[in-house]
C-alpha cells in the first residue's frame, strides 16, 4: 500500500471511530434519580408530595433535551429558546390520560408546532445542585418565574399530615384521571440512580414485559387475540388477556415489543395478581 493510501485509510478509520464515539456519547444515559415503590411506614412529615406525571421524563443538559435512555429530542426551536441555561429534570406532559400523544409528538423527527404548543416541562428536580430537595424545589420556582417562559412549570410540592390524607390525595389525583402521587424526601441531596429518596405511589404497580406469543381468543374474541404471553426480565412467564381494546385485540403487539402491565400485587411465588395490559412501550 503506498503512503498515500495508508494515510487515506488512517484518515478514513479516525472518522470512523470519531462517529461511533459520538453515537455513543450521545447515547449515554443522563444520571437521573429514580424512583423506588412506595410500601407504608414511611414518616410523611419528612417528604414533600407532587402528583406523579404520565408524559415523557426529559433532561435538559443546558443545551438540549434529552430522553431518560439519552436519546436526544428535538422540540421546536421556540419551545427551548427561553430555558435556563442550567441542567434541569423533569416531564414533557399534555395533561391526564394523554401519555400517547405525548410520546407521538415527542418522537417525531420533524416537530409539529401544534402538537408541542399542547406539551409543557414540569420540573421537579435540578441535577447537581446542592442543597436539600426543599431548597432545590424552591429554586425551581425562582428559575420558572424568571424564565418566564409560559410552558415552563415547576411541579407543585405540598405535604401531607398522614397516611390517610395520602390516601385521600390519591383517589383524588386517580379519580381526576391523574396517574399517582410522588414522595421525595425534603432533606435529601441530590442523588442518582434508584433510591428510597424518591418514592412511587399508585393505585396499581406496573412493569413490563416482553411478547413471546399471541394466544388465539375464543368465545366473543374468535379470531383475534386472546392474550399476550409473556417474559419478565427476570424470566417469569404469563399471560395478559384482558386491557385491551378491539382494535389491539385485531392488531397486537408483536412478538418481541416490551408492553406495560399493571398488577395489583405479587403472589406469594412472584407473579403479578390481576394483571392486565396497559400500552406498548414506546422507543426513547
Amino acid at each position: 500500500m503506498s503512503v498515500k493510501k495508508s494515510v487515506l485509510a488512517g484518515r478514513r478509520w479516525f472518522v470512523a471511530l470519531l462517529f461511533f464515539t459520538l453515537q455513543a456519547i450521545a447515547a449515554e444515559s443522563p444520571a437521573l434519580l429514580l424512583a423506588e415503590t412506595y410500601r407504608g411506614g414511611v414518616d410523611l412529615s419528612q417528604y414533600l408530595v407532587s402528583e406523579k406525571f404520565d408524559g415523557v421524563r426529559a433532561y435538559w443538559d443546558g443545551q438540549r433535551l434529552w430522553t431518560r435512555a439519552g436519546n436526544p429530542i428535538n422540540p421546536p426551536a421556540w419551545f427551548t429558546a427561553g430555558f435556563p441555561a442550567q441542567a434541569l429534570d423533569g416531564e414533557l406532559w399534555m395533561g391526564r390520560g394523554r401519555f400517547e400523544q405525548t410520546s407521538a409528538a415527542i418522537r417525531r423527527e420533524i416537530a409539529d408546532d401544534v402538537e408541542w404548543r399542547q406539551i409543557r416541562y414540569q420540573l421537579f428536580e435540578l441535577p447537581e445542585v446542592s442543597g436539600t430537595f426543599a431548597e432545590r424545589a424552591q429554586r425551581i420556582r425562582d428559575l420558572v418565574a424568571q424564565a418566564g417562559v409560559p410552558w415552563l412549570l415547576a411541579v407543585e410540592q405540598f405535604t401531607l399530615v398522614d397516611r390517610p390524607a395520602l390516601t385521600k390525595r390519591l383517589h383524588e389525583v386517580v379519580k381526576a384521571g391523574g396517574e399517582g402521587l410522588m414522595l421525595h424526601r425534603a432533606n435529601a441531596p441530590y442523588l442518582t440512580g434508584r433510591n428510597d429518596a424518591l418514592l412511587k405511589v399508585k393505585l396499581w404497580h406496573d412493569a413490563e414485559a416482553t411478547v413471546i406469543a399471541h394466544l388465539p381468543g375464543k368465545g366473543r374474541n374468535a379470531g383475534v387475540l386472546g392474550a399476550l404471553r409473556v417474559t419478565s426480565p427476570d424470566g417469569r412467564e404469563f399471560s395478559l388477556g384482558t386491557g385491551f381494546s378491539d382494535a389491539q385485540r385485531r392488531d397486537p403487539p408483536p412478538v418481541g415489543s416490551i408492553v406495560t402491565y399493571r398488577y395489583r400485587e405479587l403472589t406469594s411465588k412472584g407473579q403479578p395478581r390481576f394483571a392486565r395490559f396497559w400500552r406498548v412501550r414506546p422507543a426513547e
